[in-house]
C-alpha cells in the first residue's frame, strides 16, 4: 500500500484529498500545513510520496522539496499545485520533484500518474513533459569538463537515455522498446541515476538534453 503525506495550507483541500486517496486504498500517513511541517513529517514518517503544494507559509514547497530530496532520497515528492507558471515547473524538477500536477487534474489521470510514481516514473502530463523538454533543450554553454558526462555510461544505458528523451518514460514502454524485462529497465535506470548523480527521470531528461548527451526530438508542427 502506498503511504502518502499531504502538504497544503488549505484544510478543506487536505480533507478532500485525504478522502479521495483513502477511497482508492492509499494510506495517508500525515498532513502538513506548511513546508517546515512537511520536511519534519517526511523525516519522521518516511512516506513513499509527499504531495506538495507550491505556495505555503514558513517554507514554500520548492524549498521543502529541496530539503526532502537531499535528506531523504527514497521519499518521492510530487508537486500538486494551482500554479501554471512554467518557471515553477522548471524549478520544481531542478529541486528534485518527481512530478508536477495541477489541482484541477481529472481524478483518474491523477491516480494513473500517482501509481507510476511508485515505479519511479515521472508524474507529468504530456503537455508539461513537452514544456520541460523544450526548456531544457535550449542551448547551454559548452561544459568545461574534459570528460563527457556520459563517458561512464554503457552502450545500453545510453540507449535507455535516448529513449527517455524521446518520451519513453514508463518502465513498460522502455521494456517493450528494448525487448527486455521491466526489472532490467529498472536496473539500467538506477545505474544511470547513480552515475549522473541525479534523483529522477525528469532530471535525467533535462540533464541529457542540456549537456548535449542526446539530441532532443524535433517538435511536431
Amino acid at each position: 500500500m502506498m503511504r502518502v503525506l499531504i502538504a497544503d495550507d488549505h484544510p478543506l483541500f487536505r480533507d478532500g484529498l485525504r478522502s479521495l486517496l483513502e477511497a482508492r486504498g492509499i494510506e495517508v500517513v500525515g498532513e502538513a500545513r506548511n513546508g517546515r511541517e512537511a520536511v519534519d513529517q517526511a523525516r519522521r514518517l518516511e512516506p513513499d510520496v509527499v504531495l506538495m503544494d507550491l505556495s505555503m507559509p514558513e517554507l514554500n514547497g520548492l524549498a521543502a522539496t529541496r530539503l526532502i530530496s537531499a535528506q531523504l532520497p527514497t521519499v518521492k515528492v510530487v508537486m500538486l499545485t494551482a500554479s501554471e507558471d512554467d518557471a515553477d515547473l522548471f524549478e520544481a524538477i531542478k529541486s528534485g520533484a518527481q512530478g508536477y500536477l495541477f489541482k484541477n487534474l481529472d481524478s483518474n489521470e491523477f491516480f494513473r500518474l500517482l501509481e507510476g510514481v511508485a515505479q519511479g516514473e515521472p508524474a507529468l502530463t504530456p503537455a508539461l513533459a513537452r514544456k520541460l523538454l523544450g526548456e531544457f533543450a535550449r542551448p547551454a554553454p559548452a561544459p568545461r569538463a574534459t570528460v563527457a558526462p556520459d563517458a561512464e555510461l554503457t552502450e545500453r544505458e545510453r540507449e535507455v537515455l535516448e529513449l527517455l528523451v524521446q518520451g519513453f518514460t514508463t518502465n513498460r514502454a522502455l521494456a517493450e522498446k528494448l525487448v527486455v524485462s521491466e526489472n532490467t529497465v529498472k536496473y539500467h535506470l538506477r545505474n544511470i541515476l547513480d552515475k549522473l548523480h541525479l534523483q529522477n527521470r525528469a532530471q535525467v531528461v533535462a540533464f541529457a538534453v542540456r549537456q548535449g548527451m542526446v539530441e532532443p526530438p524535433h517538435a511536431s508542427t
